[in-house]
């Protein structure tokens, strides 16, 4: 959910511990420093599934469906529905700064906050900044902390926190780049990069491909698309 101008689950099952993202706005994959205006809403569809190997490893998430607010300038507050879930509401929150000429956009929020406990509540809390560097793009720099229960590896040992970098440019009015990437062991540690087409100045939508970390966890990278409306 790009909204500059993941709700996850494994493919067929509906499984009350599957793998999920309720999402602030994001890049790609993790979330970004921008924020939604005041009074506005932002909706996003999001889709994740494999595009290769599908004969030994099909692969898909739940459809997300998300809706943010910006309630307050520099406070954003959504939730998003996954289906099909076991659990399928989740919370997201951002607070942040915008960047200016000397110094840099700083943001800080939580996102996948569920409401079972130690089922859905990965509850990834984190901060970020962000600065553009003209004529290169946007370069983001921030560290992540989760519930130690849930983001784990697959012999259940803690990967609960990591790094997250990013790069996005706008190249020109309706074409924007990015590549994001997260560090750790648990189902969230991936790289990512695509693209977005605006249709009109309101609406875009992302095409992007996602590499997971650790195979073992998500057996199979997937195809993104995010449609995005600002209403």
């Amino acid at each position: 959910m790009r909204k500059v101008n993941f709700a996850k689950t494994f493919m067929g099952l509906v499984l009350a511990g599957a793998a999920v993202f309720a999402t602030p706005s994001t890049q790609i994959w993790n979330p970004s420093t921008d924020i939604q205006a005041v009074n506005s809403f932002h909706l996003g569809v999001d889709n994740y599934f494999s595009i290769e190997n599908n004969a030994n490893k099909p692969y898909a998430f739940g459809t997300d469906i998300g809706l943010t607010y910006g309630l307050i300038k520099d406070l954003e507050i959504g939730f998003d529905i996954v289906d099909p879930t076991a659990n399928p509401l989740y919370f997201n929150a951002k607070y942040g700064f915008a960047e200016s000429e000397s110094i840099p956009a700083v943001a800080a929020g939580i996102f996948n906050a569920g409401t079972q406990k130690d089922v859905t509540d990965y509850n990834i809390i984190y901060i970020a900044a962000a600065k553009t560097f003209d004529p290169v793009g946007r370069f983001s720099l921030g560290y992540y902390y989760g519930n130690d229960r849930l983001l784990i590896t697959e012999t259940g040992e803690k990967a609960n926190t990591g790094f997250i970098l990013s790069w996005d440019k706008a190249i020109s009015e309706k074409v924007w780049l990015s590549i994001d990437y997260a560090s750790g062991a648990s189902f969230y540690g991936s790289v990512s990069f695509g693209g977005s087409y605006s249709f009109a100045p309101n609406t875009s939508i992302i095409f992007g491909f996602v590499i997971f970390n650790n195979r073992n966890l998500n057996s199979n990278n997937t195809f993104t698309t995010q449609l995005d409306i600002n209403l």
